[in-house]
């Protein structure tokens, strides 16, 4: 198992150099040249010391703009490895520094989302197996199929329709009131978590008909295998057969469902933050790229990579934990 993780972790390092090549040389493609506009900014900004031309000069060596391809991959490259990613053009700081301000917001939306999915699909999922083809497991796959086929802006204006604009209760948007500042450590704590409620409904909703119809299928599968009608042959309680033997088995497919979410608690929920105004990552990712923020986009790109390699590996250690065959083999 050791060696397998190790040659798991050099392929993704092979992998995260590959993808970033592929960013950095979609990010020279672009047809407005943002560093141009980035140094006349700088250039009028008052106090400046360097003219238009050495600004440009500037920024093209400090990106690797002003060699090939591959020599300015491997100039950002460098400095990346190091964890310099440069200066962000739209916030005016580190793009790390500005990734350590709004990366708690998104995994703590991200975190709970994913709880509640859990909480809530999995148990579903089991009745509605248990239950097949009566009213309970029509009304599941229902539920399931809804949330599956709505867009989260759509369900998120619903929300922000009923909740917000007919009963009051929530705010549109924002992550603290107005009156938040004059607020106990308490109040606040308690203040921004009334406005993580929709946002949190609207990531829940939308993501448990596919954890539903996985733990579905897959227990129905489970369900039907000989050692479970051997299991109620020997007179085992149902619940007994469904909660031990069969949910173990279960386990494995839950747990390539949960690798792949980890890129999702640390990378944000892009339109759902922008929807509700979370000041979140994926908030902040969008909004760089839209202004054409060249630093923030690259590292976020990159950090995304990271994820998703992680998050794969992570499925493939679980398995050997869930299922001793794995480790056998």
């Amino acid at each position: 198992m050791r060696n397998y993780i190790i040659k798991r972790v050099l392929l993704s390092i092979v992998i995260l150099f590959c993808v970033a090549f592929i960013v950095y040389v979609i990010m020279r493609s672009l047809p407005t040249s943002y560093v141009e506009r980035q140094a006349g900014i700088k250039a009028m900004t008052p106090g400046s010391t360097r003219t238009y031309e050495e600004w440009m000069d500037l920024l093209n060596a400090r990106y690797g703009l002003d060699k090939a391809v591959l020599p300015g991959y491997l100039t950002w490259a460098k400095d990346a490895v190091r964890g310099d990613f440069g200066e962000s053009w739209a916030w005016n700081m580190l793009c790390t520094d500005k990734f350590k301000d709004v990366i708690w917001y998104s995994f703590a939306l991200g975190a709970f989302s994913l709880l509640f999915q859990m909480l809530i699909a999995i148990p579903l999922g089991i009745l509605a197996a248990r239950k097949q083809y009566s009213r309970t497991d029509y009304t599941v796959t229902v539920v399931a199929l809804v949330g599956i086929s709505m867009p989260s802006f759509f369900f998120a204006a619903l929300l922000k329709l009923t909740l917000s604009g007919q009963l009051g209760w929530f705010e549109l948007y924002g992550m603290v009131s107005r009156t938040h500042q004059f607020m106990t450590p308490f109040q606040q704590f308690l203040d921004i978590a009334w406005h993580y409620v929709m946002p949190l409904m609207t990531l829940t909703f939308i993501s448990i008909g596919g954890w539903m119809r996985y733990v579905r299928t897959n227990m129905l599968e489970v369900l039907n295998s000989d050692y479970i009608r051997t299991a109620r042959a020997k007179g085992l309680p149902e619940k007994r057969v469904v909660n031990h033997h069969a949910f173990r088995n279960t386990l494995i497919p839950i747990v390539t469902i949960f690798g792949g979410t980890l890129p999702g608690l640390f990378s944000g929920a892009l339109v759902t933050e922008q929807l509700f105004q979370i000041v979140g990552i994926g908030y902040t990712g969008y909004q760089s790229l839209i202004q054409g923020d060249i630093p923030f986009v690259m590292f976020y790109m990159t950090f995304m990579a990271v994820l998703v390699l992680a998050g794969t590996l992570l499925a493939d250690i679980l398995y050997a934990v869930v299922d001793p065959r794995v480790r056998v083999a």
